[in-house]
């Protein structure tokens, strides 16, 4: 169990110790990410901090709107005092750009973190990265202006895919209360820009996975390769948020989406419905997350890694309806 008090304490002293600091957050960033590396990143300037905001995989288009978007890096130059890494479970999900720099600071939710840096503030039982910053900022003296507050919220509404998990709390409400009383921007927008608008060629490439969606017995899935990508114009790495629409077919108590990586990499991201533990499943394959929601990557052709990881997610879905994997 954390101490809040000591980590609080052993935070605001390497803060107040530092003139630099890198923040550095996943590949592949979804909205947690950026509003958790933003939110930080912009508070810490106000204090008078040389800030890097890092991501390997720079900014995806639909998180562009977001007050210091155009400050991020893909990677850390110079020597810095002091470094963060938010919303990683292990140091692999940073896409390299730590290099051999020890991490000072590590924020996170997954319960499948592996406490990797000097100063561990996980707390699983939170929603989002951005909600542990918002609740814990205040204590640290890091000031919550507009913009903070917009990225912050963003972050929380991202992850909580519009407070629907089933995770959220009355806490929660509090806290995307408090930060919309600190200036940012109504609910309806920043919710319609992080999980309704796409673009063109996100749709397209949806209707790529679409086409192929399976089912076997309470299992549903599909697969999205490196032609679907082409063919549909979409310039990310990602799935376009396809896992958060096939996880809402009826009777499927899990889901997945095999997205083909170059270089012969597979991404894996599941859902599950409540009672069953995909983050398992993933530490498996290297991989981590929440038990409704875990990813991998593995390495191998698209249906070579396929066929693996139905048969694994078919074998824990029997383990789990047996009342073994619960």
């Amino acid at each position: 169990m954390i101490n809040l008090g000591t980590i609080d304490q052993e935070i605001i002293r390497a803060i107040q110790q530092a003139n630099s600091i890198a923040i550095i957050s996943h590949i592949r960033p979804d909205g947690d990410a950026l509003g958790s590396l933003l939110g930080m990143g912009l508070s810490l300037e106000q204090t008078g901090l040389q800030v890097q905001m890092v991501l390997a995989d720079g900014v995806p288009a639909s998180f562009r709107h977001l007050p210091g978007a155009e400050k991020v890096v893909r990677r850390i130059t110079g020597e810095v005092d002091l470094t963060a890494v938010l919303d990683c479970s292990d140091l692999n999900r940073t896409g390299g750009v730590l290099e051999d720099r020890p991490v000072d600071i590590n924020i996170d939710h997954h319960i499948t973190n592996l406490n990797f840096a000097r100063f561990n503030l996980v707390l699983p039982e939170a929603v989002a990265t951005s909600a542990i910053l918002a609740s814990r900022m205040p204590a640290w003296g890091l000031p919550v202006t507009e913009a903070v507050a917009k990225c912050l919220l963003s972050g929380l509404v991202s992850d909580t895919l519009g407070f629907r998990t089933p995770n959220v709390t009355a806490q929660d409400l509090r806290l995307a209360a408090d930060l919309m009383d600190a200036g940012a921007p109504n609910l309806s927008e920043l919710y319609q820009r992080a999980l309704v608008r796409r673009s063109f060629e996100g749709a397209r490439y949806w209707g790529c996975g679409l086409s192929k969606l399976q089912r076997k017995g309470r299992l549903v899935f599909t697969t999205l390769s490196l032609s679907d990508r082409e063919i549909a114009g979409y310039n990310g790495n990602d799935d376009a948020d396809l896992i958060n629409m096939v996880q809402t077919v009826e009777d499927a108590d899990i889901t997945l989406v095999l997205v083909e990586q170059p270089g012969g990499k597979v991404k894996v991201s599941w859902r599950a419905q409540p009672g069953f533990d995909v983050s398992r499943l993933a530490l498996k394959f290297g991989g981590g997350g929440h038990p409704a929601a875990a990813g991998a990557e593995i390495n191998g052709s698209l249906e070579e890694a396929k066929k693996i990881i139905i048969n694994a997610s078919l074998e824990a879905l029997e383990a789990s309806q047996s009342g073994n994997g619960k």
